[in-house]
């Protein structure tokens, strides 16, 4: 059982990592194989529009045909039985890095054909050999009750449909209002008081962080009933 999960932040250490590693540990509770990857620190861009994986008779079997520093990973990501993503929220979307792995990643597995269902629907036809349960989760400096009145979920809920479609399975974990720099004196703001988001942090954080444990603990779990 092998669970990946992907680093969409420029940081390492942070909260978004720090949610990542807090859901590989409960992961490694459900008895997974784990393995945290940081996107910034590979080289590599996303979809080229190539359509190699799009041909007829093309032997890209899911996995995109660039060979590059990413190829590697996606092959492990093809192989793996969960997948979870991560990224802050940078002006409504998640980072650029982390949409240029989703392209990299989902496009190849997903064809332009459906089979029709004997009840009468259709379904759209995807490259993998099982369902792969996964998940995002986000972070963010915007309260909750912010993030809901300015449109978020709608959002940032198609990013997991699109995992739901290829993989099988998804689900979305939000960390919200969180607490961003080491030394607010350094910053200029006012739209926020850093003594509220030090608070808050003190009140909530260890909640977030449990929250992501269960969620990597349950898609594991997930994995193992579809074995």
């Amino acid at each position: 059982m092998k669970a990946i999960f992907i680093n969409g932040s420029p940081r390492k250490n942070k909260n978004t990592a720090q949610m990542l590693e807090s859901a590989m540990r409960g992961a490694e509770q459900a008895g997974a194989e784990t393995e945290l990857i940081h996107l910034y620190d590979i080289q590599f861009q996303g979809c080229k529009s190539c359509f190699a994986c799009k041909l007829k008779n093309s032997k890209c079997n899911g996995i995109c045909a660039i060979k590059d520093d990413l190829r590697p990973v996606l092959e492990r990501c093809y192989e793996a039985d969960v997948v979870v993503l991560g990224s802050p929220i940078y002006y409504s979307y998640p980072t650029g890095i982390l949409r240029s792995f989703m392209e990299r990643a989902l496009f190849p597995m997903g064809t332009y054909k459906y089979e029709n269902l004997p009840d009468g629907t259709r379904r759209h036809i995807i490259q993998r050999r099982k369902v792969m349960p996964s998940a995002i989760i986000y972070t963010m400096n915007c309260p909750e009750d912010y993030m809901k009145e300015i449109g978020y979920p709608p959002i940032l809920e198609e990013n997991t449909k699109i995992l739901a479609d290829i993989y099988g399975y998804a689900e979305t974990l939000y960390a919200c209002n969180t607490y961003q720099f080491n030394d607010y004196s350094r910053y200029d703001f006012n739209l926020f008081s850093e003594q509220d988001k030090r608070r808050y942090r003190d009140e909530h954080w260890q909640t977030d962080l449990q929250n992501a444990f269960n969620l990597g603990k349950r898609l594991v779990e997930l994995a193992m009933k579809n074995l």
